[in-house]
């Protein structure tokens, strides 16, 4: 998370542009779903990038709670923030696939499908709760509290699949290894790393922007 945006940048590019052009020239077409299935490799890393972004967030919570880490509230926030985005790009991508590939765009049955969907929503409950206290560290306190909450949800939704006999989320990732060919893993792996990185960027990109705003209240206070 020390890497300077201009390299994050740079190397951000370049695995999106591996990362499509291995999705359509690449990955061979789903002999069930045809092309609609190329989705799964956005869709996928998505969802996981999500998790990360809120795991990363409730980390730094912890060490907000535990070790008082300057700067940790907002690291936290950041994090969470970017993964809302996330989380909605991934109910946004997620439903466009069920409708094209199985005619629906929800199924309120489909246990992953509500679990995710609280995930979110508990997540975007978060700012009502930081942006209703004051700034300060008891709202730094009850931030970290609720974001580490919150992480708790995560391994939940994301085994809910695995217990799951939905057709909308076949299990790709069983106990004998992923349940697809060599060339399909590969991208989705190229895939997860563009969007994982795509994070990392966004997540350095609004830290700096925020610093700075920070920075320049505490100018115009002093300049007062």
């Amino acid at each position: 998370m020390n890497v300077k945006l201009p390299v994050l940048a740079t190397i951000t590019t370049a695995l999106f542009a591996a990362a499509i052009g291995l999705i359509f020239f690449y990955a061979p077409t789903d002999a069930d779903q045809g092309l609609s299935q190329r989705i799964f490799y956005f869709h996928v890393p998505i969802a996981l990038t999500a998790y990360a972004a809120f795991g990363w967030g409730a980390w730094k919570a912890l060490l907000l709670l535990r070790k008082r880490t300057e700067n940790a509230d907002l690291e936290s926030y950041v994090a969470i923030h970017q993964g809302v985005i996330f989380g909605s790009l991934t109910l946004v991508t997620g439903s466009i696939w069920a409708k094209i590939s199985w005619g629906v765009w929800w199924a309120w049955s489909d246990d992953q499908l509500v679990l995710f969907l609280v995930l979110f929503l508990f997540y975007c409950a978060y700012f009502m709760l930081r942006y209703s206290v004051d700034p300060g560290p008891a709202r730094a306190n009850m931030c970290a509290v609720y974001a580490l909450f919150g992480v708790v949800l995560i391994p939940v939704s994301f085994l809910a699949i695995r217990l799951s006999r939905s057709f909308i989320h076949p299990v790709v990732f069983t106990s004998n290894g992923p349940q697809m060919t060599g060339s399909q893993f590969f991208t989705f792996c190229v895939s997860l790393l563009a969007m994982l990185s795509l994070f990392a960027m966004l997540y350095q990109l609004e830290l700096a922007g925020k610093r700075l705003d920070a920075r320049l209240r505490e100018l115009k206070e002093l300049l007062a």
